[in-house]
């Protein structure tokens, strides 16, 4: 018998076992071939000059990441479950040398396989993920279908990597593991030991205190230490987890155990027990997957905010279509092009008075006290169509959508800004605007005071030789097909001066562009996290069903029927699944509210959308797992 011979009697033999590491290989190569396609797809690298094939190679490594642990942490799995075979193989005189050949050439077999099925399925699936962002970005041009040479040349050579590194996965599991060790691994279990109360009293409160710090930190993250406080976060929070799950939990389950002395009973024999068993294990998987869970819940609530805030975070910035600052001349120009061309506008003019100011040190949350100020009348304001008012008591509104982010939440009103003049005039602010009353473009912290207190001001500072005073024009296109024909105008080199020159239009589109690829980069890794955890999760609990097969046999001849043991089965898949998902969408709670604060949006909406969609497929997962399990129940006899 030659070893091809032995390979493919080896694979139909075993094609229960290889169906869970042959699903893996394909999800895998599907998820990469897709985003490859995309990378390389001409409709997305002519959209942005490149720019979202550069996004798509970075988040390519990412995903290269994802899919290399998955694929070997599967293959860890299949090993484990074909242990009792590897032995045979030795037990009947096959050297290690031709056992560990027999594995590669199968493994190159199965590679070949998953490589042909997967990038075939990803032809076809990479056209839909492709419609999907180009309707993120806003691109309404007809799409070709197109064939990705390189994309699958990328994805063969990344496949080749991860079945090197799995091959020599299959030789280190041939070579290190005995006979006796190969046919008594799926027995091995750990031996729970009592724990010590102090000591794990003492863990217990302080895995509570790192996640407690974590959270309260997490709100406090935006300093001249932002980039040291995010590890900080990170590493708290995970310590703080794997404490809970590896000695908390371990605690609490001991004296469950310690208060029914010993007898846990049919549900806690088949819930409790074999966790106990299993926890150095399941406590570093779990540790894993809750982190993975918050990050991910964490990424998809940030990004879909973003993507759906676009239009109202560029009207805050941008309260003109566009304008003109000390330039008459352009302004009068523009607004000869747009009658010819039969656009309807709005042409405001205004004036506001710029100098330095000042705020006292600690005013804001980052080192920066110097501002360039530019104060502002309500009432031309409201001519120019912004619908500001003033405070009536001789004190000042601050708008500034740039900087407001920066100040802290403990800030006392009325705040003072000092004015740099000769006489350091101070102006009161009692108020916050969360948006800016003159295009960003022009980079000033802009106070708005009243009619009267801006003449007196203008008056004294003006006198005083300090402040300019400078002219405004800003344009209000009120007709939304003529925004891009106006953009396109404005946008036009004799325009562009030496300040910053952007319209409101073009930075809409920019934005959509750039934030429709934020989420969908962070939905497609988002899927793959989700995917890749929950495999995990199922696959592990199908190897332990099969480990615990002969168990239910067992209780099934002493008369238990299939209903009394899957209600303790249940059990533990809720704990299994459920734990790390409840642990994770706290963490998720309180980093979306961080992202909040930074982002300066109420992400309330799309991070509960995100966590109800997570929990449900987390819940397809755990119904598959019962399913997998009652199968195997009803089987034992």
């Amino acid at each position: 018998m030659t070893l091809f011979d032995l390979v493919r009697r080896s694979m139909v033999k075993n094609i229960k076992h290889y169906y869970l590491y042959f699903f893996a290989l394909i999800l895998s190569v599907i998820l990469y071939f897709v985003f490859a396609t995309l990378q390389h797809d001409p409709a997305v690298t002519e959209q942005s000059s490149g720019s979202l094939g550069s996004a798509f190679q970075a988040a390519g490594i990412l995903l290269l990441f994802i899919t290399g642990i998955f694929v070997i942490y599967a293959n860890a799995i299949f090993l484990k479950r074909r242990s009792r075979e590897i032995g045979l193989y030795q037990l009947i005189g096959l050297t290690k040398r031709l056992v560990a050949r027999l594995l590669i050439v199968e493994n190159v077999l199965l590679g070949i396989f998953a490589l042909i099925i997967g990038i075939a399925i990803g032809m076809l699936v990479s056209r839909v993920f492709l419609l999907l962002l180009m309707k993120l970005i806003g691109y309404e041009t007809f799409i070709k279908v197109s064939f990705s040479l390189a994309a699958i040349l990328q994805t063969v050579f990344v496949f080749i990597a991860i079945f090197i590194l799995t091959s020599i996965q299959m030789i280190y599991t041939v070579y290190r593991s005995t006979l006796l060790s190969l046919f008594n691994s799926e027995k091995k279990g750990e031996n729970p030991k009592k724990p010590k109360t102090w000591v794990s009293a003492i863990l217990a409160i302080l895995s509570l205190l790192l996640i407690g710090f974590g959270y309260w930190l997490s709100g406090r993250m935006l300093n001249e230490l932002f980039f040291v406080n995010i590890l900080v976060v990170l590493a708290t929070v995970i310590l703080g987890t794997y404490l809970i799950f590896r000695v908390t939990i371990s605690w609490l389950f001991y004296q469950i155990r310690k208060r029914k002395d010993g007898y846990l009973g049919l549900m806690n024999s088949l819930s409790l027990a074999p966790l106990m068993h299993r926890l150095k294990e399941n406590a570093n998987s779990l540790t894993i997957i809750t982190v993975l869970s918050a990050m991910t819940l964490t990424m998809l609530a940030s990004s879909y905010s973003l993507y759906y805030s676009t239009e109202r975070d560029t009207q805050a910035r941008m309260p003109f279509d566009f304008m003109f600052e000390e330039n008459e001349a352009f302004a009068n120009e523009i607004s000869n092009e747009m009658n010819e061309k039969g656009i309807s506008y709005q042409h405001e003019k205004m004036e506001m008075l710029v100098l330095p100011g000042k705020v006292k040190e600690g005013t804001f949350s980052v080192p920066l006290t110097e501002l360039k100020v530019a104060i502002l009348s309500d009432k031309q304001l409201q001519q120019a169509g912004i619908d500001i008012k003033a405070p009536e008591d001789g004190t000042a509104s601050f708008y500034d959508v740039s900087s407001i982010f920066m100040i802290k939440d403990s800030i006392d009103f009325p705040l003072s800004i000092e004015l740099q003049n000769n006489q350091r005039t101070k102006v009161k602010v009692s108020s916050i605007g969360d948006i800016n009353v003159i295009n960003w473009s022009s980079f000033y912290s802009q106070l708005v005071v009243n009619e009267s207190m801006y003449e007196n001001l203008r008056e004294l500072l003006v006198s005083d030789g300090q402040a300019e005073v400078r002219r405004i024009d800003g344009f209000h296109i009120p007709d939304e097909k003529d925004k891009e024909i106006a953009s396109s105008i404005f946008q036009q080199p004799k325009y562009t001066s030496g300040d910053l020159h952007v319209d409101y239009y073009s930075s809409y589109q920019e934005a959509v562009q750039a934030n429709g690829l934020l989420i969908f980069i962070a939905g497609f890794l988002g899927l793959v996290f989700l995917i890749s955890t929950g495999s995990i999760l199922y696959f592990k609990q199908m190897t332990e069903a099969e480990q615990e097969k002969q168990s239910y046999a067992t209780l099934r001849q002493l008369g238990f029927t299939v209903n009394d043991i899957m209600s303790g089965i249940i059990r533990k898949q809720a704990f299994v699944f459920g734990l790390p998902l409840a642990v994770g969408l706290v963490h998720s709670v309180f980093a979306i509210k961080a992202a909040s604060f930074l982002f300066q949006s109420d992400i309330t909406f799309p991070a509960s959308i995100a966590m109800g969609l997570y929990t449900l497929i987390y819940l397809l997962f755990a119904l598959l797992t019962i399913g997998y399990y009652r199968k195997t129940v009803k089987a034992a006899s």
